[in-house]
C-alpha cells in the first residue's frame, strides 16, 4: 500500500470474470505520517481510505470485465459501514462482486477483512467512460502489471 500516491492495492489474489468477483490484498503500512494524527496513541486506518481501497478493488474488477475498454470512475458510495478498527501493519483482504452493469454505470458490493474479521463494507457505483487519453490507459496497464492483474483473463 502506497498511501502517498493513493495506490492502495498491493496484489490481486484472484480474478474470476465468470463469477464477476475479485479478491485483492492490501498491506496497511506499519508506519506512516497519517497515523500521527489518526489518532495519537491509538493509530488506525482512516475509514475514507478503507472505502477507497474497496473502490479501487471494485475498479480493477470492472476493468477486467470491460476488457480495459472503458474506465470506471467513482460516482456513489452507499451503505458504507466501518465495523472495526484497522491498525497499522494489518493485511487486508478485499473482495468485490459486480451487482449490476448497464446504462453507463456499474454497481459493486465490497468487503474488507483482516483475517476472518469483517472490517468494512460498501455498495459502490461507478460511471463508465472511455479512457480520457492514451497516457491514462498506459498508466493503468503499468499498474495492472505491478499488482499482478492477470491480463490473460481479458484476452480469452
Amino acid at each position: 500500500m502506497d498511501l502517498d500516491y493513493f495506490k492502495l492495492i498491493d496484489r490481486i489474489v484472484d480474478l474470476n470474470l465468470d463469477e464477476k468477483r475479485i479478491i485483492v490484498e492490501a498491506q496497511v503500512p506499519a508506519a506512516h505520517t497519517i497515523f500521527e494524527g489518526h489518532f495519537p496513541g491509538f493509530p488506525i486506518m482512516p475509514g475514507v481510505l478503507l472505502t477507497e481501497a474497496m473502490a479501487q478493488s471494485s475498479g480493477w474488477l470492472l476493468l477486467g470485465l470491460l476488457k480495459f475498454e472503458r474506465m470506471p470512475f467513482l460516482a456513489i458510495v452507499k451503505e458504507a459501514k466501518m465495523r472495526g478498527f484497522v491498525p497499522p501493519g494489518t493485511l487486508l483482504t478485499i473482495e468485490a462482486k459486480l451487482e449490476h452493469e448497464g446504462s453507463g454505470f456499474a454497481v459493486t458490493k465490497a468487503k474488507a477483512r483482516a483475517g476472518k474479521d469483517l472490517k468494512c463494507s460498501a455498495e459502490i457505483t461507478f460511471g463508465l467512460a472511455p479512457f480520457p487519453d492514451s497516457s491514462m490507459r498506459g498508466y493503468m496497464d503499468e499498474m495492472a502489471n505491478k499488482i499482478g492483474f492477470p491480463l490473460q483473463a481479458i484476452t480469452q
